[in-house]
């Protein structure tokens, strides 16, 4: 019997994958428990639009994700803070805070989670941060932290 998981099933494969089982492990466990659904042509055919639905669904996030790469990559970004005596800040400067600049220098808008800091940044200089947008889409920004005119 083949049958489409609806879930990943362990030992058997991931959601929507088309695998074949016995006739009373799909019938009496696989469908009723709704981890699976009868490989019929309908279904078959509501899976493969669903696939390339995906693709293009996965296609256009790539492509937005370049585009905001083009955007920020490689541009320089200077933030402006209070400091103390040898380049010391008061505070740091967190995710949160580059993305926000980001947000109003360049009009991009993006997840602080994406923003690849090690750690917060206490010190005046020049910093070069990564921003994950998308896998396999890396950008790569100039932060540039200088003391604030008092």
């Amino acid at each position: 019997m083949d049958v489409i998981l609806q879930k990943d099933v362990k030992n058997l494969g991931s959601k929507g994958d088309v695998v074949k089982v016995a006739e009373g492990y799909g019938r009496n466990y696989l469908i009723p428990k709704g981890l699976a659904i009868e490989a019929t042509d309908k279904n078959m055919a509501e899976l493969k639009m669903k696939k390339k639905q995906q693709k293009k669904r996965e296609e256009r996030e790539l492509q937005e994700a370049q585009n905001i790469a083009r955007k920020i990559d490689d541009k320089r970004l200077v933030l402006k803070v209070k400091a103390g005596e040898k380049g010391r800040l008061f505070g740091s400067i967190t995710t949160k805070d580059i993305a926000e600049k980001i947000q109003s220098d360049y009009g991009v808008e993006l997840d602080k989670r994406k923003i690849e800091l090690a750690q917060p940044i206490r010190t005046l200089g020049n910093y070069r941060v990564e921003i994950k947008i998308h896998p396999g889409v890396i950008a790569t920004l100039n932060v540039v932290v200088e003391k604030q005119d008092e």
